[in-house]
């Protein structure tokens, strides 16, 4: 007999765009997941942003019916038709479409094409490498960015925006690790001690980045990491130093750029777009490897919870209301 399991499952009441979605706890069985070379027993997954469209339904970010939400996993591999991978090796999993096109990790088990996974370091736990997750993993692809533009601790500040945000926190805590002065943005005031906590030197109002600006203002950061966009990454890229580099890796605030080539053409700004979903293998493992380096676990620990499959609904909103701070580890098994 299968044995069943649980997984949070989205469908679709009707045909048509406009039809309403619907996501319910339920039980599956392993005949049911998608094609595959690797079965993972998942252990872990996380919310993200993208995670709470999913479940509001707000958003068209599903690209096929019934879909299991959650764009990253960690576990162990149950079985493995792949010779790179064998029962028990500790994995994750994120981007490719998981999620969106393919079963993710909001369900006690995932079957997923190798060549999207990698092992979990050895330095890293499974819940560890999910309260990093999608959100801490973008978050080291930026700063691999700013690094392969040449900037260093010693070039000045760095700007993290949406820093109370999951991608943010995890940016603080590194940059901080490697010698940089940080400078955060965020629109939760109340939050400055944790921001501090986690390694900025100066907190400033998300408003001073948000209403419209002048195409060049002062000179006040050597870098930025921007997960917001619109209005705020034009003040943003504004206000960069000569020669200096921002990574790009969200849209929190808006996918459109009201900004001018002045930045570009007139102080040498780089603009360097992130992307974490199609992202190579090489990258992905360069990224993980930095992570489980240059990442302080205490830290990582201060900015994350953990709550159970059928709290994640009740999280997906508070992470669209912007209620949420740092990582939501999801423990697929309590």
């Amino acid at each position: 007999m299968t044995e069943n399991f649980r997984a949070i499952l989205v469908t679709k009441e009707g045909d048509g765009k406009q039809a309403p979605q619907r996501a319910q706890l339920t039980t599956i069985t392993i005949d049911d997941l998608m094609a595959g070379d690797v079965v993972v027993a998942v252990e872990y997954s996380t919310v993200n942003y993208k995670d709470g469209l999913v479940l509001s339904g707000t958003s068209p970010i599903i690209r096929r019916f019934p879909m299991i939400p959650g764009i990253d996993l960690a576990g162990t591999v149950e079985s493995s038709e792949n010779d790179n991978f064998k029962a028990g090796d500790r994995v994750l999993v994120n981007g490719w479409g998981l999620g969106e096109g393919h079963y993710g990790g909001f369900a006690q088990r995932a079957r997923v094409k190798a060549d999207w996974l990698i092992k979990v370091p050895e330095a890293l736990t499974t819940s560890q490498a999910m309260a990093i997750g999608t959100a801490g993993y973008t978050a080291m692809l930026c700063i691999l960015e700013l690094e392969r533009h040449g900037l260093s601790s010693d070039d000045g500040p760095v700007l993290v925006t949406g820093a109370a945000g999951g991608v943010g926190s995890v940016a603080i805590a590194l940059l901080a690790r490697l010698g940089f002065r940080v400078i955060a943005s965020t629109g939760r005031m109340s939050e400055a001690d944790y921001l501090k906590s986690l390694g900025a030197s100066e907190i400033i109002e998300r408003s001073e980045l948000s209403e419209k600006g002048r195409p060049l203002d002062k000179q006040r950061w050597a870098g930025a990491v921007d997960s917001v966009g619109s209005m705020t990454l034009a003040n943003v890229l504004a206000r960069t130093r000569y020669g200096g580099v921002v990574a790009a890796c969200g849209l929190a605030g808006g996918s459109d750029l009201p900004t001018t080539v002045m930045p570009f053409i007139l102080r040498n700004v780089t603009l360097a777009g992130v992307d974490s979903v199609m992202a190579p293998k090489q990258k992905r493992e360069q990224a993980w490897r930095r992570l489980a380096r240059d990442l302080d676990l205490n830290k990582l620990a201060a900015l994350s919870r953990t709550i159970g499959l059928e709290d994640t609904f009740d999280a997906a909103k508070d992470i669209l209301a912007g209620k949420i701070r740092g990582r939501t580890i999801v423990d697929v098994n309590a």
